[in-house]
């Protein structure tokens, strides 16, 4: 059995993987609340957590059983190499589409932000606020540097500050909820669609009204949202790898509380989040807060708060996908600095072009959670997930429920 020697704490190992759990996904968790009802939501997320949380236990167990803390090597000695092929390419597109939907939300909010402290009220088409370019700036700046560490856990002390943020996003939630009126009915009801440009609010025809349970057109966009929101399956053996006197019993503890800490953290979201706008509640929480104020100094400090989050969330997710490539393209080959910065440089550059002409995060969210996330889990539910990737291609097609326009 092979044997490895990790450097990483257990409290560090914890910031890393709740961090890799946590990401962009929180903001859409009210809107599949609103689309679902307080019950159905809760069912929904606590089975998607078990799940998760037993999928992380299996692939424990898979890799004490071979001594392989690679998931391109425990393909390889399942199923050959196809097997070590298919599972470098699942991680690979799976977390360029986590790495985009984080950069999504720095390209819609950053502008926002920048309007705010020059005391503006609209966009006036210089280049610092276009999102297009500060993605770009932020990715060079800052997401890069952190990409370019030799080490995942180098990134504990910014997954911990990333955390800290949400955490803030979070307070800064119920705080709101508690000092806001549900006022956005008469504003929704009146909207047109050519105003309507950027985002979804949900199917129900009731506002400022709690609903227990309640099924619409697109409640099929809820179990991607939550699948989506807690796969961190790629990090997991990375992490495994560098975790410090690493035990699969000592591993699976870090996982339990990653898992739980973000389970609290996504339902008080999504619950204090609700009851703030009830059937108001946008696709993106933070543009609803928006619509209520934009100048808001509260709403302001949590925009730069989930920005600082995600920005640097990206770096982690970023270290799986080099791993499967290195392990696909130079197997063999050992360390090289050259090769290291190359492909988190021609990732960055990738993920940028995608989210530069991909128009909407949730189609991100649909494609990548509905899909990737059932064979993650590793549950015979394939079924179920065909049908709901049917209502989200047919809704598309239709363009019935989507008003246009993208983040």
């Amino acid at each position: 059995m092979l044997l490895f020697e990790g450097k990483t704490s257990f409290g560090m190992s914890v910031f890393n993987l709740s961090n890799a759990i946590m990401g962009s996904g929180i903001l859409g968790l009210a809107f599949a609340m609103s689309n679902t009802g307080i019950i159905l939501f809760l069912i929904l997320l606590v089975s998607i957590a078990i799940l998760s949380a037993y999928s992380i236990h299996l692939l424990l167990i898979s890799a004490g059983v071979v001594g392989i803390r690679a998931y391109e090597q425990l393909g390889n000695r399942a199923f050959g190499a196809p097997g070590k092929m298919l599972a470098a390419c699942i991680i690979t597109i799976h977390n360029i589409g986590a790495m985009s939907s984080y950069l999504f939300i720095v390209k819609s909010e950053l502008p926002l932000v920048i309007i705010a402290f020059l005391g503006k009220q609209t966009n006036t088409g210089e280049w610092f606020m276009n999102g297009n370019y500060l993605i770009m700036i932020v990715s060079v700046l800052v997401i890069l540097p952190l990409a370019l560490m030799k080490r995942l856990g180098y990134l504990g002390y910014t997954s911990g500050f990333s955390l800290s943020c949400m955490v803030f996003f979070l307070i800064s939630v119920i705080y709101k909820k508690f000092n806001t009126l549900c006022t956005l009915e008469h504003e929704y009801h009146n909207m047109t669609p050519i105003a309507h440009t950027h985002t979804d609010i949900n199917g129900t025809d009731d506002s400022c009204e709690a609903k227990l349970f309640t099924v619409n057109s697109q409640t099929a966009y809820t179990v991607p949202i939550l699948a989506f929101a807690f796969v961190c399956h790629p990090e997991v053996l990375p992490i495994y790898t560098e975790l410090r006197d690493a035990t699969k019993k000592r591993m699976q503890n870090v996982a339990n509380v990653s898992v739980l800490a973000m389970f609290v953290m996504y339902l008080l979201t999504a619950l204090f989040g609700y009851l703030t706008f009830y059937g108001n509640v946008e696709s993106e929480l933070l543009h609803t807060y928006s619509r209520e104020g934009r100048l808001d100094v509260l709403v302001l400090c949590v925009r730069v708060a989930v920005l600082m989050a995600v920005t640097l969330t990206v770096p982690v997710v970023l270290f799986p996908i080099r791993r499967a490539l290195l392990q696909i393209l130079f197997p063999e080959k050992p360390f090289s600095w050259f090769v290291h910065i190359g492909i988190a440089f021609c990732l960055i550059f990738v993920v940028n072009l995608l989210v530069i002409f991909v128009p909407s995060i949730r189609d991100i969210f649909g494609l990548i959670g509905t899909n990737l996330n059932v064979l993650w889990i590793q549950i015979s539910i394939f079924s179920p997930f065909t049908f709901l990737l049917s209502f989200i291609i047919i809704d598309w097609v239709t363009g019935e429920s989507r008003s246009g326009g993208g983040h």
